[in-house]
């Protein structure tokens, strides 16, 4: 059963935009109705956990009191929205932070092949080429929110300062550093107090995705990640100044992937043939071939994998409204072919990218339920 994102009334691209229009900006679109829950806030936290998706929330009443007051109605309001496609964090933080779908910011995958060339784009590991804002051509909100009135800070971690993905996704402006749960919600904390209002502070946690991807996400390493953001999150909820809402969400669920689900395209001939670069990321493969070749690849590809994945076409993935608009400049950058992993099914690559990709436990990406269904938390002070 696929999950479709929910673009212009219910994903991640329109959380900001929301926040904004809550916040008096002219012009910002509210699908998602802060305006009514944030009514009185004139200072926003928005937070994102990477890899806490709406099933992936930790409500264990010992271990993680606070989230399991959240998801059992006793402290704000929680509801599910939907990521955008690929269910990914780079396509997701690019989302957030322009208010975009996937197809109109053009950052539509981990990882993508850079058209005419053989070339694969890490895009959480992008210095400046190619040049960010090129790339992405979408305005961050944060700039528009700058002109608007409305002061903006940034709190991540300290090496994401100067990335490509940064000046994409939020810009670098006002940028702060600060490492793990308890930094992350004293600098969050000590921002939005300086920060005359209007105001919107965002921060970025990665620890619990980490930890899945690494040890699984029903492993003591995940649930010793969860305590860590059920403490950021009780820090930020005592410490909100009056008139402050808090927004919590996330880029992505994810979902154990066992060793018997796993298949291998550089060690299957049938799925190497006519292949000339294999870019996505386990979930989501875009494949490109070679020339003449799309046809016989898809067939291969749909005979090798059965009901363990979809094969489509680019104009059919395009058509099927799984990116948003796309304009043609950004069309090449999804494969020939995109295949999407059906149930908890991956596709390694072990030979084209790193071997710790095939050691880890837990993926995201494609359009299952656990991958694309993430939290919509408000609490106001």
């Amino acid at each position: 059963m696929w999950t479709r994102p929910a673009y212009g009334d219910g994903s991640l691209a329109d959380l900001m935009p929301s926040v904004l229009a809550a916040l008096g900006v002219a012009g910002q679109r509210d699908p998602l109705g802060l305006t009514g829950t944030l009514a009185g806030m004139d200072k926003v936290i928005v937070l994102l956990v990477d890899g806490m998706g709406w099933h992936n929330l930790p409500e264990d009443p010992i271990r993680t009191p606070t989230l399991h007051a959240i998801t059992a109605g006793g402290l704000g309001a929680a509801r599910p929205m939907t990521t955008g496609f690929p269910s990914t964090t780079p396509t997701s933080l690019v989302s957030l932070g322009t208010g975009a779908r996937p197809g109109e910011h053009g950052v539509l995958g981990f990882t993508v092949n850079v058209p005419g060339t053989d070339r694969i784009l890490v895009h959480t590991h992008w210095p400046d080429d190619p040049v960010p804002e090129l790339w992405q051509p979408v305005e961050v909100l944060f700039r528009a929110a700058g002109r608007a009135g409305v002061n903006t800070a940034i709190v991540n971690y300290p090496e994401f300062a100067s990335s490509g993905l940064t000046r994409v996704s939020t810009g670098v402006s006002g940028y702060r550093g600060a490492s793990g749960a308890d930094a992350l919600a004293a600098e969050l904390l000590a921002t939005i107090a300086r920060t005359p209002g209007p105001a919107v502070v965002y921060g970025y946690h990665s620890d619990l995705d980490q930890a899945g991807h690494r040890h699984g996400i029903t492993s003591m390493r995940w649930w010793d990640a969860a305590v860590g953001v059920d403490r950021l999150v009780t820090a930020l909820v005592e410490g909100l100044p009056y008139g402050t809402a808090l927004v919590i969400t996330a880029d992505h669920g994810q979902l154990d992937v066992p060793a018997d689900r796993r298949i291998d395209l550089d060690t299957d001939p049938r799925l190497r043939a006519g292949l000339r670069v294999a870019a996505g990321e386990p979930r989501v493969r875009y494949l490109h071939t070679l020339p003449g070749a799309t046809a016989d690849v898809a067939d291969a590809w749909r005979g090798v994998l059965g009901a363990a994945g979809w094969v489509l076409t680019r104009d059919e993935a395009i058509d099927e409204g799984l990116f948003g608009p796309v304009p043609a400049a950004h069309r090449d950058r999804i494969g020939d072919l995109v295949v999407i992993c059906a149930d908890d099914w991956a596709i390694l690559a072990t030979e084209r990218e790193p071997a710790e990709i095939a050691r880890l436990v837990a993926f995201h990406g494609a359009l299952t339920e656990a991958e694309m269904t993430i939290p919509l938390i408000t609490i106001t002070s």
